[in-house]
């Protein structure tokens, strides 16, 4: 990730706002327009919840009535905030240790927002290629090498377990391990190669 890129460099400032009242149909149907996956809930300029695209299934699925349901009726309660000032691998943390998708971007005093961070938005900052150089310099391995010496075993470095950069997910099972080979034109793990 790009160590100086901030939240603010890269949230969406264009957000769907909605209040706890709107009408539950009426918001799913601004979502389809705006294709947005998530309305910010409002209570004057604070943000007390989060609608998704989840929040309205439920609502179709477990009730109540959709056409007479609110926003109140299915949003998320919880809103996660961040400051804009943050740097854009402390935001990747918190989406992480809170299991959150998205985050509301708030001014300093957490009442207004400013827009929304998502998981996708701190993806476009992370490189999307690097050399061979760069590739051995931090320990990743070209695929169809798995950087694991036989005597090392699939626990990796005889002085510990592999770090993450040492590992791979299986295009068959989606394990992460760090014994992928080619085969067949996907890179996988000793299991799936066995099948």
């Amino acid at each position: 990730m790009n160590e100086d890129v901030t939240v603010r460099d890269v949230m969406d400032r264009a957000y769907v706002g909605v209040s706890e009242s709107d009408d539950l149909v009426e918001t799913a149907s601004l979502l389809l327009e705006e294709d947005a996956d998530t309305a910010v809930v409002l209570r004057g300029s604070e943000p007390v919840g989060a609608l998704t695209c989840r929040d309205v299934v439920s609502v179709l699925v477990d009730g109540p009535d959709p056409h007479t349901a609110t926003v109140s009726d299915a949003m998320t309660t919880t809103v996660h905030t961040v400051s804009p000032d943050l740097r854009i691998e402390a935001a990747a943390d918190e989406m992480s240790a809170m299991d959150a998708r998205r985050l509301v971007v708030t001014a300093e005093n957490g009442d207004e927002p400013l827009g929304v961070i998502t998981e996708h938005d701190v993806l476009r900052t992370r490189p999307l290629g690097s050399t061979r150089a760069e590739r051995q310099a931090i320990g990743d391995h070209p695929a169809g090498e798995t950087g694991v010496s036989p005597t090392q075993g699939a626990e990796g470095t005889r002085d510990g377990p592999a770090g993450f950069e040492d590992q791979s997910i299986c295009e068959r099972c989606g394990t992460l391990t760090s014994d992928l080979s080619s085969f067949n034109g996907q890179l996988l793990c000793s299991d799936c190669r066995n099948m």
